[in-house]
């Protein structure tokens, strides 16, 4: 028998994990059973089987395509811009857009649900990755002053979680996309070079 992760998707099943991917960003994925599933999709539970040999596998699945679509629409942004400051901005902005397409009913049940949440941390740490080395580029260039990169990076990312999770936008009162414009300005305006 061969796994279904070895296979590559056919386009009815590319079509269907969109539509799962939509339905569950919207609702969540935790009260949902495979019959629940196969009714609001208008499918057989044996189709999801042929996606995911469990609930709990389709979930990762979905969360994975998810978190992995959200970063290629970033990367696609990003594509080209040359000045650091504006390629960081636009950056933070597009994970501000992302994480809109995702209800707190999601994030909530990403961070609930120990495999999904070892996909949301690993998605977190590749956002700290790519800032840590924006950050890097910019000091290189002069375009920012000499700082700790890593640390930097690793802050911003603690900043991004907590974002994501809803702690910071909770405890200020503010929308995810108010909070990545706010981190936008705090890191760039923290990292500019003073003329002497």
């Amino acid at each position: 028998m061969t796994s279904t992760a070895h296979r590559p998707p056919t386009p009815r099943q590319v079509e269907l994990l969109g539509r799962l991917e939509a339905l569950v960003l919207a609702e969540g994925f935790a009260h949902f059973t495979l019959d629940n599933l196969a009714a609001r999709l208008r499918c057989s539970k044996s189709t999801l089987y042929a996606l995911a040999a469990s609930k709990e596998q389709l979930a990762v699945r979905v969360v994975g395509r998810y978190f992995k679509g959200a970063a290629e629409r970033i990367e696609r942004k990003i594509a080209g811009i040359e000045d650091i400051r504006v390629r960081i901005g636009t950056y933070l902005a597009g994970a501000a857009e992302e994480l809109r397409k995702a209800s707190a009913k999601f994030i909530a049940d990403v961070s609930a649900f120990a495999p999904t949440r070892t996909t949301y941390e690993r998605n977190a740490r590749a956002a700290a990755q790519r800032i840590r080395e924006f950050i890097q580029e910019g000091v290189h260039s002069g375009v920012f002053r000499e700082v700790h990169a890593s640390l930097i990076a690793e802050m911003v990312g603690l900043l991004i979680e907590s974002i994501q999770t809803g702690v910071l936008t909770r405890r200020a009162a503010v929308a995810d996309s108010e909070a990545f414009t706010a981190l936008g300005e705090l890191l760039l305006d923290g990292l500019h070079r003073s003329e002497p």
